[in-house]
């Protein structure tokens, strides 16, 4: 059974459709802020299809016109996620919606009060840059990674009769 167009897609799904190991995906939130896909509890990715449209920019740049990360950053900040999208032969209208989304998170973060959280999902992170927020939002999810597989090799507890 095919997902239709505007499934999300997981990570698996989506290194699959772009060509790129999932590790790649991971790397490449942490050098760009506008690649943010939702997150459920226990962290595990969902990407929506404007989500995997900018995706494919970036690949397209990094991969095929030799871009660096710094000069896909740049281009970003100069030109927006349409550019992205367009590098890649994608319809950069569908984006629009992303980065309204993106642009509207930015300006809430800067009136948040220092103890404001930054997500509703997953743990309670702080005003933070967005770099930051997201070294440590994969810090965590590989600790949680970790922490299931240590449950996995401890024996289970004996279940006690009532």
């Amino acid at each position: 059974m095919t997902k239709g167009p505007d499934a999300f897609r997981t990570i698996s799904e989506a290194s699959e459709d772009l060509g790129v190991p999932q590790h790649v995906l991971r790397f490449w939130e942490t050098k760009f802020s506008f690649i943010r896909p939702m997150k459920r509890a226990g962290g595990r990715r969902f990407y929506r299809p404007q989500d995997l449209e900018v995706l494919r920019g970036v690949r397209g740049l990094l991969h095929d016109q030799g871009y660096t990360i710094k000069g896909v950053q740049r281009l970003h900040k100069e030109q927006g996620l349409g550019r992205l999208v367009s590098a890649a032969g994608g319809d950069a209208e569908a984006v629009a919606s992303l980065e309204a989304e993106l642009a509207a998170d930015v300006q809430s973060q800067a009136t948040l009060p220092l103890d404001a959280p930054v997500r509703d999902e997953g743990p309670k992170i702080h005003s933070l840059d967005p770099a930051a927020r997201t070294r440590l939002l994969s810090v965590l999810e590989e600790i949680e990674a970790a922490k299931t597989r240590l449950d996995a090799l401890l024996p289970q507890p004996a279940p006690e009769d009532a």
